[in-house]
């Protein structure tokens, strides 16, 4: 069976994009599922908040878009974690420059996925803020989006660029991309704003908004400075707790 292969992307920054990636597989292998994250942010957040040095990386996946490594070498254990990660850091800024007159630029992720896809059951790609050629690369990688939101008010705003976006590389670019569902995160129930943008987005898209809510919580916030996902960090938090949850609905949703 071919593994998910889904993006966590939104184009507003700071929504909890790499929480969400780190501590969804950290979830999943919880559940019993093998991942691998791919991390094409040049940030290199999700790498450093699996516990992999960045800055100790032999072969990234900058490495392997421009075709000079294969994931089976490049991607590293997250011990704590219990998934695979193919890293990245700074060096992949400069890939944006070098992938434009590559052949097939925007499916290079794609095609290095061919070679291991048939070890994992769930592949998380995490995404950067911008709608680059990085992105793109992950949003024909994938067959589905899973966008964290914030519930706030400009939210829904951001939230229209994104499905425009979707839309268009559906239509031109991979016919199997949708949406898998909106994840609220950083919820706190006591703001009526929040709870009302929780209500809009239900009315709006339905079913495409999952049940779980990821709670605010200092515990997920703190953890990447430990080098390990939330999830592992403090399995009893709220936020924990909630990771897990999310983690078994999107396996019962997509099975």
């Amino acid at each position: 069976m071919s593994p998910r292969i889904f993006c966590v992307a939104n184009q507003k920054g700071g929504v909890g994009k790499t929480t969400t990636t780190v501590n969804l597989a950290a979830g999943l292998a919880q559940v019993g599922q093998r991942v691998l994250v791919v991390d094409l942010d040049p940030q290199g957040n999700a790498t450093m908040g699996s516990g992999i040095d960045k800055r100790a990386l032999a072969a990234s996946v900058y490495h392997v878009l421009l075709g000079e490594a294969d994931i089976a070498s490049a991607r590293q254990r997250s011990v704590k974690g219990g998934y695979d990660v193919l890293g990245a850091n700074r060096e992949l800024a400069g890939a944006e420059v070098e992938l434009v007159d590559l052949d097939q630029r925007e499916k290079r992720l794609r095609r290095a996925l061919e070679a291991v896809k048939a070890e994992y059951d769930f592949v998380l790609v995490d995404c950067p803020p911008s709608l680059s050629l990085l992105t793109l690369n992950g949003l024909c990688a994938a067959q589905g989006v899973v966008v964290p939101m914030q519930c706030e008010y400009f939210a829904l705003e951001g939230l229209s660029d994104l499905v425009n976006t979707i839309k268009q590389v559906h239509a031109n670019l991979n016919r199997e991309l949708q949406i898998i569902g909106l994840l609220r995160v950083m919820f706190d129930p006591r703001i009526t704003l929040q709870q009302q943008v929780s209500e809009q987005l239900k009315s709006h898209f339905g079913n495409k908004v999952f049940d779980t809510v990821i709670p605010r919580n200092v515990r997920l916030a703190e953890a990447p400075s430990y080098g390990q996902p939330g999830v592992t960090f403090d399995p009893q938090s709220k936020g924990a707790v909630a990771f897990v949850e999310f983690a078994r609905e999107l396996v019962k949703r997509v099975g």
